[in-house]
């Protein structure tokens, strides 16, 4: 906790992979900062950008018709240079030089996790909000981007589930989360998926086998798993179309990779409402003296949560959810 100080200008940054949503969390922290008379400094290609004192005065203007808009208007990158001690200290030489008083950065935990170390280093004041497709981040029950992210998913799965039904075809549908399955997880759920592999739950692949076995049995002409793109059969899931064709001869499988489409199109109204409030609290929480926290969503209020606890946290998957798949399986 900081002492309450005026701040003239708080300086943006968006990091890591894109997340819908994102620009309307740029909006909102642009238009907060107009709102308390502190002028929004935009730092183009992230921590990279800060390094090159790549910086862009912003007012209510600049962020106009970009809260429906998909990716980043500050453009997103991942810096080597910043991982050095060197690097950071040419970024707080930059921020210093053009008389930045706090730093807000949009991203995941290796942005929080630069933040933190920056933050340590320099005394500086840095506040985070949590955006990222994959909701694995402690401290918040969502992502920016995850909602939108999973309704891209179940809208291609229900195509998917078309094409499959006409063909009598089993698709493994693999989604983005290589550490965490939430986005596996709830869009199966959503699109009645038959069975839905996660990195935090190890099924198996004789599990699998014995689902899809009753599945035919009970009559189903087609099936739909989805697959988290790190799950623990320790197979990928071109491997796994193999594994099924091997030991079901009578199913003809075929793979769709969904890949980056997860990551674009515009942000749901949950994903901007969210990104809106979220921004709101990052510049209020910097004015009352924070300076090393993520801001977040519990229970329906937005929260602080110190950067160690939320890189170090880990976050746990609805264990209820994967229940009803079971049931809704049959």
């Amino acid at each position: 906790m900081y002492v309450k100080k005026v701040f003239n200008k708080i300086g943006l940054l968006t990091s890591g992979g894109d997340a819908p949503g994102m620009n309307a969390a740029i909006r909102s922290v642009v238009r907060t900062c107009v709102f308390y008379n502190i002028i929004p400094v935009g730092i183009s290609k992230g921590y990279d950008g800060l390094i090159k004192g790549k910086m862009t005065e912003m007012d209510a203007r600049s962020v106009k018709g970009i809260i429906n808009k998909g990716g980043t208007i500050l453009k997103t990158a991942r810096s080597k240079d910043f991982r050095k001690k060197s690097g950071r200290k040419k970024a707080f030489e930059s921020l210093k030089d053009n008389n930045l008083d706090g730093l807000i950065v949009i991203g995941g935990d290796g942005t929080f996790t630069g933040g933190l170390i920056f933050n340590e280093e320099f005394d500086f004041p840095v506040i985070g909000v949590p955006a990222t497709i994959d909701n694995d981040i402690f401290g918040t029950s969502h992502t920016i981007g995850f909602d939108s992210a999973t309704n891209t998913v179940v809208e291609a799965i229900d195509k998917i589930r078309d094409t499959a039904s006409s063909h009598n075809r089993l698709f493994f549908i693999e989604v983005m989360g290589r550490d965490a399955g939430h986005i596996a997880l709830n869009s199966g759920v959503a699109a009645g998926a038959e069975e839905i592999l996660i990195p935090e739950e190890n099924l198996g692949l004789d599990r699998l086998i014995q689902s899809l076995k009753r599945s035919e049995k009970t009559g189903k002409s087609s099936s739909i798993v989805v697959v988290a793109e790190g799950d623990k059969t320790g197979e990928n899931v071109f491997q796994l179309k193999e594994y099924v064709e091997k030991h079901l001869s009578d199913y003809e499988a075929r793979v769709a990779v969904l890949g980056h489409m997860q990551r674009g199109g515009a942000p749901t109204c949950f994903d901007r409402v969210l990104a809106s409030r979220l921004g709101v609290k990052a510049v209020e929480s910097m004015m009352e003296g924070e300076g090393c926290s993520m801001v977040g969503l519990n229970n329906k209020d937005i929260t602080l949560t110190p950067f160690k606890n939320a890189i170090k946290g880990i976050t746990k998957i609805n264990t209820e959810l994967l229940k009803v798949s079971d049931i809704m399986s049959i």
